[in-house]
């Protein structure tokens, strides 16, 4: 039985100037090596500017002033989602940053004379921490899934990797067979976020469960041709990015710990709980994949090596026996404290660009 793939909707053609320069413009950034999903993201925001430009009887690039800009702004400001919510500030910010670029390629093209979102104004970003989990409600979240089904030893290998690697919600969907290192305890992540490698130490226990899964369930949902997928769903597809999160946040809210939040806030738990028992900054860094890694090093198996260590020693799901100690140290100096903030507020706004 052949595998059935999710293909989008083809785009239609350009019906405006505005339109046909888009598709120009996405062209241009696909050969400059942007990723699928921020081609389509730029295509998304930029077209809701291009369906209130045709409600407006705009259809040409001159005919885009900074007092129009400004119009738009004011509508993404006033702008009410299907449940009735604003858009958040870092919303708005999200669907104007792809204007300010589409407009200032514009002009270097010759397109337009004047850039007329050189000087637009973005809405000021305010700051929240993002909900972290303590070791305690993280092991709740992970009793959640009903181990006696199928399905619940998926979601319980896929939460142990969420809480062990520190993994992306789109890493882990993209994970191969090839790229879990069993005898060493490592996952290599193909072409994560900027198209960059790396590899991350993964735990024991997490270890344990994708061995399960891959042993007891995953010959029963796979499909012919087989491309190694690892997680797939109940009909035996790669996951949907938003049905991961959906899922992921049920066995948050069925915990009932008060805190809400889906993939990255394992994310944020993983490198907070790591911190706080004592790992450096950079090996978090480096997991997360935040950390920029010189082309020449020629001795990064030594690295990957100490990481391994630190992910043993800090983090407390990565044992078979986690026991119930805890890995916070209550009296942390300020320094600490500090670097903590500032590694949280780089996975808040990490985050919000993902929507996971």
């Amino acid at each position: 039985m052949a595998r059935i793939r999710r293909r989008r909707k083809p785009q239609p053609e350009p019906d405006t100037p505005l339109a046909v320069l888009l598709d120009e413009h996405l062209r241009h950034l696909a050969v400059k090596g942007f990723t699928e999903s921020t081609l389509h993201m730029r295509r998304v925001h930029i077209g809701m500017f291009l369906v209130w430009c045709r409600e407006h009887g705009l259809a040409e690039p001159f005919e885009i002033t900074r007092p129009v800009l400004e119009r738009y702004q004011r509508y993404l400001f006033y702008y009410r989602k299907k449940n009735g919510e604003p858009l958040s500030f870092a919303s708005q910010h999200a669907r104007l940053i792809p204007l300010r670029v589409w407009f200032k390629w514009m002009t270097r093209q010759n397109y337009i004379l004047h850039n007329p979102a050189s000087e637009l104004e973005l809405p000021r970003l305010g700051y929240r921490l993002p909900p972290v989990l303590t070791e305690y409600e993280a092991e709740l979240v992970l009793q959640q899934p009903n181990i006696s089904d199928p399905v619940g030893i998926r979601d319980r290998a896929m939460l142990e990797l969420f809480y062990s690697t520190g993994i992306r919600r789109t890493e882990l969907i993209r994970l191969k067979l090839p790229e879990i290192d069993h005898h060493n305890g490592l996952v290599t992540i193909r072409q994560g976020k900027g198209r960059k490698d790396r590899v991350v130490p993964v735990g024991e226990r997490a270890l344990a469960w994708l061995d399960k899964y891959l042993h007891q369930v995953r010959p029963e949902l796979v499909l012919d041709p087989d491309d190694g997928t690892i997680f797939l769903t109940a009909e035996g597809l790669p996951f949907n990015p938003n049905y991961l999160s959906a899922l992921v946040r049920a066995h948050v809210e069925a915990s009932q710990i008060g805190k809400s939040g889906a993939c990255h806030l394992f994310r944020h738990t993983m490198a907070t709980l790591m911190l706080e028992g004592g790992a450096d900054i950079r090996y978090i860094q480096q997991m997360l994949g935040h950390a920029k890694l010189d082309s020449t090093q020629i001795y990064t198996h030594v690295s990957v090596r100490m990481l391994k260590e630190i992910h043993s020693a800090t983090h407390p799901g990565a044992k078979l026996d986690t026991g119930s100690q805890a890995g916070a140290n209550g009296d942390a100096d300020k320094d600490r404290e500090q670097r903590k903030a500032t590694l949280l507020e780089s996975l808040a706004e990490e985050g919000e660009d993902e929507n996971e």
